[in-house]
Order: structure tokens, then sequence, then C-alpha cells
């Protein structure tokens, strides 16, 4: 069974392909466009195809479309209804959804040979909610928060036998999700975007309109919640993306944030009582991105383990839906890693350098090399392996640094050139862990926060955020073996078992993806060593100096 998920209809277009049941390749396609999230999220795009990621899944797996069982599209244009009966203020909300009926059409034309009548619809929550607990292969709760699908923002339920009971879903315009885009556009922030700048921001104010949020945002006795209208004006004045940002904009972040994770603890006790008390929560939606609220789901609530898709966000839905489809015709292989994107071998990434006249080595170990330089306080960029699916750098298209000196977080938000009140992340080798931080384990995809140890806030600085936590990433020797060999190695050095990991990219680009866009940020930006699959590029040699 071959089946090919696309998702096109809000935002983050994206595909991926499972062939007899396992996930062979998953793509975003701002990956391969380079346009930031892959399109505008207005109706006006909803035509817009995932034509490069969907036809780089078929090549990766020597396919060819008409040899596709189906291909499934991650929303359901029969379960739609009028924008202005749902309540939403889109006058053009109607193109979105004649765009969606022609999908069949769209995708034939995109992908020559394929047959129109093997385009199949998936309801866009279920994707969502499939992309988790379909992929985890357990039985398992699952709840889904985002924006909104056809006429709902919500769903919770419970996966048994791979079958999915729907216990719950908030029907429009009531949406966690769009209260979250609201205020992060109130902020000077761009919606279904930058969402994840506003969690950050929270943490540098205080929650003194928590009181009026809790009055107007809440859970209900029927597993959903109610949303009303917020006044943003008259809590805080508007910002615009230039503007200084004041106390009270990081007050109504602080706010909302504490709100929504109130809102969501309440919505998965409801979901684990109605679910008969599983152990695991799966969680899915662009609100899953949430790790702050993810982590406090983790320690207060019911379930014995939470765990959450790495492609949360809509990119996510194309991985559901097929995922959906996959299941009807016999069992899936449970999800690995989210290494699922393009990948080089070591001769294509040696042509690749020849090509670009850069001089490089070939050190005994690449991880040793990269962690010498880090030792020494320099930035590596570390190219390894397949991309990642979804928006978090896990260790293959990361920006590495040193945790130990207070500037780097400075330095790191000036080469990306990004906001300063952002924090960087670290990545531990799992059994090191717990010395070092409170919270869930394992966390291998980066989406809760962790308690930093009293004794090791001075001694790994850059990675301590104001609020005393930091998002770890926990790597796994037998499925990260190079990722741990180097912090290994800088272990060995420095006495430090913890590195920065930020996503190799700058501000508003996606990440990098092939070897020459790795190259063309080295090349643009203070970074001291480019580790492309084995070979070593450090910037003293590029320029002809002596290292």
């Amino acid at each position: 069974m071959r089946v090919l998920g696309i998702n096109a209809i809000f935002h983050d277009p994206a595909a991926a392909l499972v062939v007899d049941g396992r996930t062979v390749a998953a793509a975003e396609e701002e990956r391969f466009s380079r346009r930031k999230h892959g399109k505008r999220p207005v109706p006006f795009s909803a035509w817009e195809l995932p034509e490069l990621s969907a036809a780089w899944c078929l090549e990766s797996a020597g396919l060819r479309p008409d040899d596709l069982d189906a291909v499934v599209y991650s929303f359901d244009p029969a379960l739609s209804r009028d924008a202005a009966e749902l309540g939403l203020n889109d006058p053009w909300d109607h193109l979105r959804v004649d765009y969606a009926r022609r999908a069949p059409q769209f995708l034939a034309a995109a992908l020559p040979g394929l047959d129109p009548d093997r385009v199949r619809f998936v309801p866009h929550h279920v994707a969502h909610a499939a992309s988790a607990g379909l992929a985890l292969g357990d039985d398992t709760a699952v709840l889904v928060l985002d924006g909104r699908g056809e006429t709902a923002s919500h769903l919770a339920g419970v996966y048994r036998s791979g079958s999915l009971d729907v216990l719950a879903a908030q029907q429009l315009p009531h949406s966690l999700g769009l209260l979250y885009e609201d205020l992060t556009r109130h902020l000077g922030f761009q919606h279904s975007s930058d969402e994840y700048k506003v969690m950050a921001l929270a943490s540098y104010g205080t929650p003194r309109f928590l009181g009026l949020l809790r009055e107007l945002v809440h859970a209900n006795d029927d597993g959903g919640f109610t949303v009303e209208r917020i006044d943003w004006s008259a809590l805080a004045k508007p910002r615009t993306a230039d503007a200084e940002m004041g106390e009270t904009h990081a007050d109504l972040a602080a706010s909302v944030q504490a709100r929504l994770e109130e809102v969501l603890l309440d919505l998965a006790r409801w979901t684990y009582d109605a679910a008969g008390g599983p152990s695991t929560l799966a969680l899915a939606g662009g609100t899953a991105l949430n790790c702050v609220a993810n982590a406090r789901i983790a320690a207060e609530g019911p379930y014995d383990r939470v765990w959450v898709q790495p492609a949360a966000g809509d990119s996510g839905t194309a991985l559901g839906a097929a995922l959906t489809v996959a299941r009807d015709a016999g069992p899936l292989v449970p999800f690995t890693g989210a290494d699922l994107g393009r990948g080089w071998s070591d001769q294509e990434l040696e042509e690749e350098l020849r090509r670009a006249a850069l001089p490089y080595t070939r050190p005994a170990s690449i991880a040793a090399e990269a962690a010498r330089v880090l030792a020494g306080n320099g930035i590596v960029a570390w190219y390894q392996g397949r991309s990642e699916y979804g928006p978090r750098a896990l260790g293959h298209r990361s920006l590495l640094a040193h945790p130990g000196d207070a500037d780097t977080t400075t330095r790191m938000n000036n080469v990306k050139g990004r906001e300063q009140f952002r924090p960087i992340a670290p990545m531990v080798r799992a059994e090191r862990f717990s010395e070092i931080f409170d919270g869930v384990y394992p966390s291998p995809y980066m989406l809760f926060v962790h308690r930093v140890k009293s004794e090791w806030r001075d001694r790994i600085p850059a990675v301590v955020h104001v609020d005393g936590t930091a998002r770890v990433q926990t790597v796994h020797t037998e499925t990260e073996p190079l990722v741990a060999e180097l912090l290994a190695e800088f272990d060995k050095l420095t006495g430090l078992p913890v590195v920065v990991n930020t996503s190799l990219n700058t501000a508003g680009r996606p990440m990098v993806d092939t070897p020459r866009e790795a190259m063309e940020l080295f090349g643009s930006a203070p970074v001291d060593l480019l580790a492309l699959g084995p070979f070593a590029v450090h910037r003293a040699t590029t320029f002809g100096g002596a290292r």
C-alpha cells in the first residue's frame, strides 16, 4: 500500500509517503521553495500544493504518481460550512473550501500520471490526531488543538487498536489557537508563524491580566471550551513589528500563556476521564508546539506519559492523513524519528565542496573536530544525515555553540538576526539528563521545557532562560550516535555534557536543507566550522589563513 499524504489548506504545506505501513519520507515545502512556512496563511493561497516536496517523496522511494494507491488531502471540504455560520469574520473563506474541493484536479496536474479518483480526503483534526496517535503506535488518548479545521478547533479522542473514537470537538469560532494567533498579531509578530516568540516573551512578564482572562476563556463540562472576544487594545497598546517591546506587552503574553496552560490542563484531565484513564496522551496541532504548556500537562496531568508529534503543526497533517488511510490496509510501523527529509551521500557532499572550491579536510572524527572547535568557544554549523520533519533542529541541521559562556545567547541571536529575548536550547546525552535537569524524560524532540538544577545554572548560563528553564533535547546513542559522540568529546574537553543547539538558519528563512545552502550560510555568517557530513571546512582555512 503506497499512500502519499498532502497538507496544503492553511499553512506549512508538506508531503509524506507511507509504504506498507512504514513512513519512508516526509518534508515541508519550505525546505524546497525557500519560502518560510511555504506560503501565506490566507484563503487565496489554498490552491498552492507542496509540489516539490511531494515529487521528492516519490523520487526518494523510486515511485511514479501512477504507482500510488492513494493520495490523501488533510482537509475534508464536505464537512465545511459557511464562514459566517461558523462565526468567522472571513469573507474569502469560501475560496479555501472551493480550492479544497478541486484538490484532485490540482494534484493530478501537479503529479502527472496521477488518477484524480485516487485522491481522498481526511478531516483536518483526524489527520492531526493520527500524526500523533497512529505514529506512536500504542493505545493512547489524543488531544488536538490548533487555529481551526473544517468547523472545529479541537479534538479529544482515544485510539484503541488503531481506531479513533472521537470524544469531543469544540466548534468554531471558539479557538485557543486563534486566540494565541490574535495575540501574536497584536504584539507585532506574524500570526501562524511567530507564536513561539510570544511564548518566549511570556517568561519576561507578570500574568496580571489572568483574572480577566479566566472570565473570558475557560473549559466546559462537555470537553470543549469557551473563548469570548478580548479587547486586546484595552489591555496593551498594539505594537508594530519595528516598535519597542514594553512591559505591558510581556505581561499580556504572560497572562495569555498562563491561561492557555490552565485550560489545556483542564482539557487533558477531561480527556483522561472520558477515555477511561489511559496511561499515555499524544498531542498534536499547532498548540502542541507550545513546549511550556506541554511540560505543565506532563507535570500536573494524570498521564504517565505525554508524547508530542515533532511535526505537530499543520505540516504533520500530511503524515497523519497518509497514516489514516494506510492503517485501513494493515498494521503500521511506529514513528522512530524526525529525520525523514533529504540527505546526501558522502560522495555527493564532497562533490558539492569541490564544486564550490572550498578548502576542506576529512578528519578522523568529525564529531571530535566539532567538539574541539566548540570547546574553543567557536560556532559550528552541523549538517548531518537526513533533514528533520517539523520546526525543530534535532542534530541534523543545527547551529552549535558552547553553553558555558554567558555571551553565547547574544552571539547566537546576532548570528541568526533575531530578537535578544529569544532563548537558545541545550542538547544533552540521555544518560546525563537527570544530573542537570528536572522534567520530562526522554525528550528527543525538544518539545518540553525543563527546570535547570540550581548547581548547573552558573555552569551552562547560555541555555538557561530567564525563568530558570531550558528546552532540552535528550540525545540517545542508539538513535543519534554521531551527536552522542560529539557530546561525549565535548564533555571530555570541558567537563560539560551539554551543547547549545539551535536551527541552522537565519531569521525569516527556512532551515538549511541542501549542502549548497549550508555553504551559503557558512559563507555569510560568523560561523567557525562547517561540519558537512564527515568533512570539515574551517573559517580560517576558507580565507587562506592558518588554523
